[in-house]
């Protein structure tokens, strides 16, 4: 009697597990025992390698990267032991695949996933021993939590140059560092790339992007992840190619202290992408000090002369105009994140410049982007707005420069006419996701985001017209 029960027993275990969802399987695997991540494979000739396509000497080709009149295929190559170890290290950080640990909290923690070598494919090319991993915060959690493997990936291509030295300061077409966003919260998958195309048109520092299908194999051939955003990362060409020199000290704030409040500096907020060694934070303490004097309200003149010795005012006030307009809720003002800071050698003051776009050009969540006028806003809480806002000099940059935003880099037109283009350029790709890689539920809601975005231009247009006639 006992063996037909264990016999029955192994019976219904066998049928439960070949019954299991491929989310399931995706847990099992990450709950298996973590391999060693090994370097066992150093032994290669980079035969793909030429000056122009891997070298450092090679300037940054943005033509070639970042091309805005097609959608370009990137395969990634990551071995099955390495893959999971990456999905391993998620399960530790983050809990198993595809179950949500309840609530609306986010899972706190300073490490980035594991990085490990992959290779990268490319027009027939290949990139070695490229080090890869997922990367975000709250879209990695949700995505990852949802049982969705869309996730967005970091590249960098010469990480493992030390264990490999063929390839030693490997490139890109001269990109060390690139990311690849999943268009997280975003079913038209173009605010990323058109947010950040609206700022540089409006001559800020900001990011390159573009559109990209992107295969991933991990074993068992290539497998199609959906439409990603390439993006230029800032600590990288960006600081290169768009400020007159890159040895300033360059910023990615986070955290309570990056909204600038009296008192809240802490140099634990202001992580340093670059010089980081150095442990001189003067540039930031200089920044508190002037937009925290007391002679604002006593004597504005001199209030804006210092303020604006240590700080890009204008840059700052012609970023603020853009991205109120086209509504970006997601950063300074609402949240303490998604900006950079770069304090340029050559004029010794503090350049803002936006990061992270894909929830721009819609109202936004937890109450919405800032109106136009910041009604509702807390100065005391975010004085880069308040304070500056609130000075009559700053307020006409300020209102100059909304109406700038609409009539060029935002102008209904225009815009109508790059989001019908951008949207029949990505629709085969964005329609074509599978299931379990895409954010859509079915191929209509694509085209229904594409048509709320020509809807959302139209609207902030008339906002801002009625707020520049009051």
């Amino acid at each position: 009697m006992k063996k037909i029960s264990v016999i029955l027993f192994l019976a219904v275990q066998l049928l439960f597990i070949s019954s299991c969802s491929k989310d399931d399987a995706v847990a099992e695997e990450t709950e298996e025992a973590t391999p060693e991540l090994v370097f066992d494979d150093t032994d290669f000739v980079a035969t793909d390698w030429t000056t122009a396509t891997h070298s450092k000497k090679a300037d940054p080709n943005f033509d070639e990267v970042f091309a805005d009149n097609t959608v370009k295929r990137l395969d990634i190559v990551i071995s099955k032991t390495r893959w999971q170890i990456m999905l391993a290290d998620m399960t530790k950080n983050y809990g198993t695949f595809g179950r949500s640990s309840g609530g609306n909290s986010l899972i706190a923690t300073d490490e980035d996933p594991i990085m490990v070598p992959a290779e990268v494919f490319y027009n027939g090319k290949q990139w070695y021993r490229v080090g890869v991993r997922f990367k975000g915060n709250s879209s990695l959690q949700s995505t990852w939590s949802s049982g969705n493997l869309k996730l967005s990936f970091k590249l960098d291509f010469d990480e493992y140059e030390d264990i490999y030295p063929q390839i030693d300061n490997q490139r890109f077409y001269g990109f060390k560092k690139l990311s690849l966003k999943n268009n997280y919260n975003d079913k038209s998958m173009l605010r990323e790339k058109v947010a950040t195309d609206i700022f540089r048109a409006s001559g800020l520092a900001s990011s390159h992007a573009a559109l990209y299908s992107v295969y991933v194999d991990h074993g068992d051939g290539p497998v199609y992840f959906g439409v990603y955003t390439l993006v230029e990362e800032v600590d990288d060409s960006l600081i290169d190619t768009q400020f007159s020199n890159n040895d300033g000290n360059l910023y990615k704030p986070d955290g309570t202290g990056a909204s600038f409040a009296f008192g809240t500096f802490s140099t634990g907020v202001f992580v340093k992408k670059t010089n980081e060694d150095a442990a001189d934070y003067t540039d930031i303490n200089n920044l508190f000090a002037a937009l925290h004097a007391t002679n604002r309200t006593t004597d504005a003149a001199t209030w804006r002369t210092n303020l604006e010795s240590v700080f890009d005012t204008d840059a700052f006030l012609k970023y603020l105009a853009v991205n109120t307009v086209i509504q970006n809720w997601d950063t300074y003002g609402k949240m303490t994140h998604n900006y950079y800071l770069y304090n340029n050698p050559d004029t010794k003051k503090l350049s803002w410049i936006p990061w992270d776009n894909n929830e721009a050009l819609q109202t936004g969540n937890q109450g919405g982007s800032l109106a136009l006028n910041f009604s509702g806003l807390s100065s005391a809480s975010w004085p880069l707005i308040g304070y500056m806002y609130n000075d009559a000099t700053y307020k006409a940059k300020y209102d100059t420069y909304v109406k700038d935003a609409i009539t060029n880099a935002f102008n209904e037109t225009t815009m109508k006419a790059k989001y019908t283009s951008y949207g029949e350029l990505i629709k085969p790709y964005a329609i074509t996701e599978i299931s379990g890689h895409t954010f859509l539920n079915n191929s209509s809601e694509f085209q229904t985001a594409i048509n709320a975005l020509s809807t959302h231009v139209t609207a902030r247009t008339a906002a801002v017209n009625s707020y520049l006639k009051n």
